[in-house]
């Protein structure tokens, strides 16, 4: 179905905060609100909706209030979706550039007030790729740092990886044969007419495979 034109001035704004006793309060949501306003007598904007997520964390995009908003956007009520702070959105950077690429492609504008990102205009637009790029840059560094920690636990003797579900039987009729003189590749022909299956589920041994096997059993 396709989207309907909005009117450019129209946005849905977004409010939330993080925990009960600012829900209860009011102050947080109250101050989000009056700097949105504040913003849209200046740009001229017409707000004509609200949704909030009281009480709710912002780890994920999973919640009923920022669904509702980019609903209205997604229908074409609302020509842009507006948050004071962009933390208020998403903590994170790499959640927040896919939103900016889902209004990209969607045609329709995302605005965080704190960081000057508006995808409407020119200005708001490079203030919108810088975040894309320090998205990337936040995207990188969890790979490195998984890199580490898996470098880390490899140098404690951490086994990395899936664990091995080869039946005992099959370990022990490796070993057994292979102490006895038995060859590699004798070994491996012997599990493969037999139809032994490897311990990821197929049906064809290597005598590269069986040397693993051999070798981590006497480990």
């Amino acid at each position: 179905m396709k989207r309907a034109e909005a009117d450019p001035s129209t946005v849905v704004a977004y409010l939330r905060v993080s925990t009960e006793e600012q829900a209860d309060s009011g102050l947080g949501l109250a101050a989000q609100r009056a700097t949105i306003e504040a913003a849209a007598v200046r740009k001229g904007w017409r707000v004509v909706a609200w949704h909030e997520d009281a009480g709710v964390s912002g780890k994920s995009l999973n919640r009923p209030g920022v669904t509702a908003a980019l609903a209205v956007v997604e229908r074409g009520e609302a020509a842009a979706l507006v948050v004071a702070k962009v933390d208020r959105l998403s903590r994170s950077l790499l959640d927040f550039a896919g939103l900016m690429e889902r209004a990209r492609s969607g045609r329709w504008g995302l605005v965080a007030l704190d960081l000057g990102v508006d995808t409407t205009t020119a200005d708001g637009e490079l203030m919108a790729h810088i975040v894309a790029t320090f998205a990337q840059y936040e995207r990188r560094l969890i790979g490195q740092r998984t890199k580490s920690a898996l470098a880390a636990k490899k140098a404690q003797g951490v086994t990395l990886g899936r664990p091995r579900t080869m039946p005992a039987a099959v370990v022990q009729r490796i070993v057994t044969a292979r102490d006895a003189g038995q060859g590699w590749s004798a070994i491996a022909r012997g599990l493969n007419e037999d139809e032994v299956p490897t311990s990821h589920g197929g049906a064809c041994w290597h005598p590269s495979t069986v040397r693993h096997t051999y070798l981590a059993a006497a480990s």
